[in-house]
This record gives C-alpha cells, sequence and structure tokens, in this order.
C-alpha cells in the first residue's frame, strides 16, 4: 500500500492498495477526515468522491447476502 500526503479535508493522507499495479488506473482512499474520500489517483487535485462512514463501512462489507430459496409448491 502507497501513502500520499494529507490534504486538508483529509489530514490522515491518502492511501492506494498494493493490488493496483503500476498502470495508473486506481483509486485511493482516505479515511482520517470526518468523511471518507475516494479520488482517482492519476489526478489527485480532481474531484473527490465522499461517503459517510456508514455507508463507506455498507460498501466494505461487500453484498448482502441473498436470501434463502424456499423450495417451490406443487399444485
Amino acid at each position: 500500500m502507497s501513502t500520499n500526503p494529507p490534504t486538508a479535508d483529509h489530514p490522515a493522507g491518502w492511501r492506494k492498495s498494493t493490488r493496483s499495479g503500476d498502470q495508473g488506473a486506481c483509486v485511493e482512499v482516505a479515511l482520517g477526515g470526518p468523511d471518507i474520500g475516494v479520488r482517482d489517483s492519476k489526478d489527485v487535485t480532481g474531484p473527490v468522491l465522499r461517503f459517510s462512514p456508514a455507508a463507506w463501512a455498507a460498501f466494505a462489507a461487500g453484498p448482502p447476502e441473498p436470501p434463502a430459496q424456499t423450495p417451490a409448491a406443487h399444485a
């Protein structure tokens, strides 16, 4: 995981996963502010998507389990 310097709204800095590789098609995440920031690693001065901590936790948890399938009743 690599890090980039903090910004005023995300003082803990920005992180990029080591799984991102070197192709440049990556996103960075900043967890140390009032919200969670996500930005394009190629455009660090560009727009930032902002998520509430609850929304980010739901995203990071992954999709919910599908409901159990009940066998169809035969008529």
